[in-house]
């Protein structure tokens, strides 16, 4: 009995004793092994105040997740309370708990959900804590109706990871921008989101992309999307709800197989306000203005000392880059003074009819590089003293695009008709055909030349550009070139042909990277026909089809208090799958109802 009393003893003096040892007896010849990697992520084993807790004090409520190991908060934002409050919570660890505390008061008879999904990892690996929702409320019950979506982006389809969705009772156009939901969530990696325990009755949806983290929407520096209907809940939430439930974001599975109830497209409004916010000389004749917002209105421009005709602009397709040339060869001052009227947004909000003066100085920068040049002629280069120009021709699109020229700078003096362009068949026989030139609308920069007879295979084609045929507003003449291009020949290469039926509005149909991040092609069709991407090297692709409504060529957003959506965008899909995998030597032909796709 006696030595069963000492045993707890017998810890602390096998501690004691080593502190005593010489330090040598503590080394080994092998060091000690770590065993494997730990990959368990945290398992939580206490949670106070118990899920479903009901009158929960509103003042200085704590919240508290104990765990089996010790934890460490990961992402501070992924500690979410919905409704939220006007301060995010406050999380802080306590050996291994995260207690959650609020700086403001709770409100009262509310039904509160508190998520950690993506917050918490352990101590050690950083093994990521799956998640947990806490439901609890401030008054005698707890709200039980639930939500899901997918909040995705509006061009290219893809999945929209931590923007905030928001459930508003206030129905005015002033809620989302003046007060904070009565309900919200992240959207995962996936863009799903689940809403919780909220209650029956009626709301608007919105989703933006919260960059300031306060839960209102900031038009000019948030994106945004909005369900065109009110929202009625109705289904009603319990454990085993299987979109509720917390996964791992690498399977890919288990996540798609989550059901959306509501989709929703985000994007970017045009900003409210209308005004010159960049102004760059670029160079002794060049320089460019940016907009604020896109389809900027000018009443008059010039720049003092020099006639209205001899200064030249060209917005972009948006119009809200204004590019200006002067056609004068004479030496420009450092400072040219543009004199432009356009409407601009008043401090009242409107937009009125406003003249500025627009000074455009030479960066120091260009200037030492102009004066450089000019006192020294071993720094000049050759495509500084003549009009330089770009000419290019890709053998797989030539039969959509032709071939395309672009100066650098706006041409005085063209001489389209002296192009030369010739074939040579396969035997070596040469004729002369004829071009068409066509300048881009949107860029009076860019050209493009297309033969009038149709390509051939095995046929040699050559355009020629003579030199001194064209002079740029500097004054200087272009080198000559000639562009040689064959159509590809490549039995490996694939044809996708879409047989469209169906077409009643106009439309914008992308041939797209298996990212969605590139255009390889673009074609723009308003009728019932064939749409052909031939020469294709096998890969993955993606196909792009946009509603354009407005017939103008672009994809338009949307804007918000006119409950205008931006326009449609639709990708077809094979097998619900939006990649189109190419195969080497294959032609591929699917049908496709527009209507059908775009109702």
């Amino acid at each position: 009995m006696r030595f069963k009393s000492l045993i707890p003893l017998i810890p602390a003096a096998i501690i004691l004793t080593s502190l005593f040892l010489p330090s040598g007896c503590a080394n080994t010849t092998t060091p000690p092994s770590g065993g494997d990697k730990d990959t368990i992520p945290p398992v939580l084993v206490r949670v106070s105040p118990l899920p479903g807790t009901v009158n929960v004090p509103v003042h200085r409520t704590k919240l508290v997740f104990t765990f089996n190991e010790y934890v460490k908060i990961k992402d501070a934002n992924g500690v979410y309370l919905s409704p939220p409050l006007e301060k995010k919570p406050k999380a802080s660890i306590h050996g291994k708990s995260v207690e959650v505390t609020f700086e403001s008061d709770l409100d009262s008879n509310t039904t509160y959900t508190l998520d950690l999904t993506g917050a918490i990892a352990d101590n050690n690996e950083g093994n990521m804590f799956t998640g947990y929702t806490l439901v609890f409320s401030t008054g005698s019950q707890i709200d039980s109706m639930c939500v899901t979506g997918l909040v995705q982006d509006c061009n290219t389809l893809m999945p929209m990871k931590g923007a905030t969705v928001m459930l508003y009772k206030d129905q005015t156009d002033s809620a989302v921008f003046l007060r904070r939901p009565v309900a919200a969530a992240k959207t995962d990696d996936w863009g799903f989101f689940s809403i919780r325990n909220i209650q029956d009755t009626i709301y608007r949806v919105y989703a933006i992309k919260d960059e300031n983290n306060n839960n209102l929407y900031d038009p000019d520096n948030e994106r945004i999307a909005f369900l065109d209907t009110l929202l009625r809940p109705s289904i009603q939430y319990n454990d085993s709800l299987y979109e509720f439930k917390k996964f791992d974001m690498k399977d890919t599975a288990l996540c798609l197989a989550r059901k959306a109830q509501i989709e929703l497209s985000v994007f970017r409004e045009r900003p409210s306000k209308q005004m010159i916010v960049k102004k760059e000389r670029v160079g002794p004749r060049t320089a460019y203005l940016t907009f604020m917002a896109p389809d900027a209105a000018i009443h008059d421009m010039r720049i003092k000392g020099l006639p209205r005709e001899k200064l030249i602009s060209q917005f972009n397709l948006q119009k809200d880059s204004l590019e200006l040339w002067v056609n004068d060869q004479r030496k420009m001052p450092d400072t040219l003074q543009l004199v432009i009227k356009y409407d601009k947004t008043d401090t009242t909000g409107v937009l009125k009819p406003t003249e500025e003066l627009v000074k455009l100085a030479l960066s120091k920068e260009a200037r030492a590089e102009l004066m450089k040049k000019q006192t020294n002629l071993r720094d000049r280069k050759h495509e500084d003293t003549i009009a330089v120009m770009t000419a290019k021709v890709d053998p797989t699109t030539v039969e959509q695009y032709g071939f395309d020229i672009e100066f650098k700078y706006p041409l005085i003096q063209d001489g389209w008709d002296s192009l030369k362009f010739r074939s040579v068949n396969p035997r070596q026989q040469e004729a002369k055909g004829n071009v068409t030139v066509t300048r881009d609308s949107t860029n009076l920069r860019h050209f493009t030349v297309m033969p009038t007879e149709p390509f051939q295979v095995g046929y040699d084609y050559f355009l020629k550009i003579p030199h001194r045929l064209f002079r740029d507003v500097n004054g200087y003449y272009n080198d000559s070139t000639e562009l040689k291009v064959t159509l590809p020949t490549d039995e490996k290469l694939s044809t996708i042909t879409l047989q469209l039926s169906g077409v009643k509005n106009k439309y914008i149909v992308d041939l797209l990277t298996e990212k969605r991040d590139k255009v390889i092609r673009s074609l723009i069709v308003d009728k019932d026909g064939d749409l052909v991407f031939p020469y294709l090297k096998n890969g993955n692709y993606c196909i792009r089809m946009t509603e354009d409504i407005n017939r103008n060529n672009m994809v338009d957003t949307g804007v918000l208090l006119e409950h205008k959506q931006p326009e449609k965008v639709r990708f077809f899909k094979l097998d619900d799958k939006f990649l189109i995998t190419v195969l080497e030597r294959s032609e591929m032909v699917w049908q496709i109802d527009m209507e059908e796709m775009f109702k």
